[in-house]
This record gives C-alpha cells, structure tokens and sequence, in this order.
C-alpha cells in the first residue's frame, strides 16, 4: 500500500514494488523562483552574496570562512575605481589564515610540484636500464658518416 507524508518542505512517498513496476505518472511542477530552498547562483536577484552557492567550494565555511567572507564582501560591495583596492588587508588575512592550513589550501605551486613529482616518478618507473641502453645507442652522434662543412 503506497503513502505519503510530508515533513516540513518535504514530501516522502513510500510506494509498494507494484508501484514501481507501473510507468509514473507524475508531473512535475515548474520550479518557483522564491523557494528559498531553490539553488541561486553566486550573486542572489537581491544582490546579496549566496555564501551557499557550491561554486565557492565550501571556502566560506572552512577554518579561514570568516576571512574569506570579509574579503569576499568587501571587494563584491567595492565601489572604488580600481575595484577591490580597499580590500587588500582583507584578502592578506585571508592568505595568511590559509598559510596556516596547507593541507587545506595549497598553494598553486604546492599543487604543480607534487603533482609534477608524481608524473616525473611515474615516466622514470616506466622506462628500465634496458630501454634507456637501447634509446642512447639508437641514436647516432652528429658526426657518423659526415664531414663539417
């Protein structure tokens, strides 16, 4: 016997395995642009920042979130020439508070070197001392066989 509750926003269907086996259906109701509940981009129609949005990728919540949104907000809300010129201690904070946090947040050269230094182990483990032997012999030096001119 199939049954539906609702719990707060939403609604849970139990359905019986008779119910699945049937084509649904179901319409579907078109999204409402005020359902709070409803993903926003970055920037939400107030003009306020959506610190939810995933494309900031949970900076706004980690250990440095406080120094992010205060950087973040300050250069959004900037109505200098040069925007964001105001916020530079804002985002040295920022900085700073991640320094603290490598694991977190590394650097760009952090992650170019490692992941550099695994692609240089991964080509030397590749070639052995035969194929090395082979390579050098295989090629011939710039004088075999011809004279300067």
């Amino acid at each position: 016997m199939s049954y539906c509750k609702q719990e707060g926003k939403d609604r849970i269907i139990f359905v019986t395995k008779e119910d699945h086996e049937a084509p649904s259906n179901a319409e579907l109701i078109a999204d409402d642009p005020e359902d709070p509940y409803e993903e926003q981009g970055l920037i939400l129609p107030n003009g306020d920042i959506n610190w939810n949005c995933p494309c900031l990728g949970g900076m706004a919540s980690g250990p440095c979130g406080s120094q992010f949104k205060e950087a973040f907000s300050c250069f959004h809300y900037s109505k200098e020439e040069v925007k964001g010129s105001e916020c530079i201690d804002n985002f040295r904070n920022m900085q700073e508070c991640m320094q603290k946090y490598p694991e977190l947040y590394p650097q760009e050269e952090d992650k170019e070197s490692s992941s550099q230094a695994e692609s240089d182990s991964a080509s030397s483990s590749a070639l052995s001392p035969e194929n090395d032997a082979t390579q050098s012999t295989s090629n011939p030096s710039p004088t075999d066989g011809k004279t300067a001119s």
